[in-house]
């Protein structure tokens, strides 16, 4: 009979998670989604006495994808930050059925405030009820400055991230950081047919009233009452000519290839 034993007591190394680079899916733009996409998630923090501390905040990103959040000093885990500014954040799309069968992307780093203004406005953008209580002398912006990130994309699907792969490189793209105020504003006012059809484009629903939040050069994030949605660009742009050019392209193809709306 053939000895088992050695084999039974072997220790074995506990399974890692890939690199996102040797993942075999699309780890980064799946964990980019979910940064951009989802407006709420668990934020975890170190109580005084180091015994970690688990709340609920409402998210937003800024263009290179780093987490904002609004908070109030009252809160317990906003005296955490200020005391100790190491956090994680998670980000878990949900659905129907398991919820372990879901994305989810955990993003570590270290949360500091902020008074940058893009930061007010692009939190408001996808937040607008928080205009109610931004203001209060109690409550800031905090910008969580990544340091790394854990995917688990379903079933089978586990990578890490660096901060590189997490947030976008906005070097040479300073002219989309400079427009974006107005960008939104005029394809909210004048696009909106557009908008639907980027939506649409995306997988998201139809018949909704979508609403541009914010632009980066990747993508754009789009918001119909508490639904999001994230489209991605067919090329990375860097000045508002090329974001025109493709946003018409887009549209375009979009209708099925007829001629593109003015922009």
């Amino acid at each position: 009979m053939a000895d088992v034993s050695t084999g039974a007591s072997e220790q074995r190394e506990p399974a890692r998670p890939l690199p996102a680079a040797d993942a075999p899916f699309d780890a980064i733009g799946l964990s980019r989604m979910l940064l951009r996409s989802i407006r709420s998630g668990a934020l975890a923090t170190l109580d005084q006495d180091g015994t970690p501390f688990a709340s609920l905040v409402t998210i937003a990103t800024d263009q290179d994808g780093t987490p904002l959040m609004l908070l109030s000093r009252l809160s317990a885990h906003t005296r955490n930050l200020l005391a100790d500014p190491r956090c994680s954040l998670l980000f878990s799309q949900g659905g129907k059925g398991d919820p372990l069968a879901h994305p989810r992307l955990t993003v570590v780093g270290e949360a500091v405030q902020t008074k940058d203004v893009r930061a007010r406005e692009r939190f408001l953008a996808r937040h607008p009820k928080a205009k109610l209580y931004a203001d209060f002398p109690d409550f800031g912006f905090f910008a969580v400055s990544a340091k790394a990130g854990h995917l688990n994309g379903g079933f089978a699907k586990a990578a890490t991230l660096t901060r590189e792969e997490l947030l976008l490189d906005l070097t040479g793209a300073e002219a989309i950081a400079a427009g974006e105020r107005g960008a939104v504003e005029h394809m909210n006012a004048d696009h909106a047919d557009a908008l639907a059809l980027y939506a649409a484009a995306a997988g998201a629903e139809a018949g909704l009233p979508w609403r541009l939040t914010g632009l980066d050069p990747e993508g754009m994030d789009l918001m119909a009452g508490e639904r999001t949605a994230r489209v991605v660009y067919p090329e990375r742009v860097t000045d508002m000519g090329a974001l025109r050019k493709s946003l018409v392209a887009m549209a375009a193809q979009a209708r099925g290839g007829g001629g593109p709306a003015e922009t």
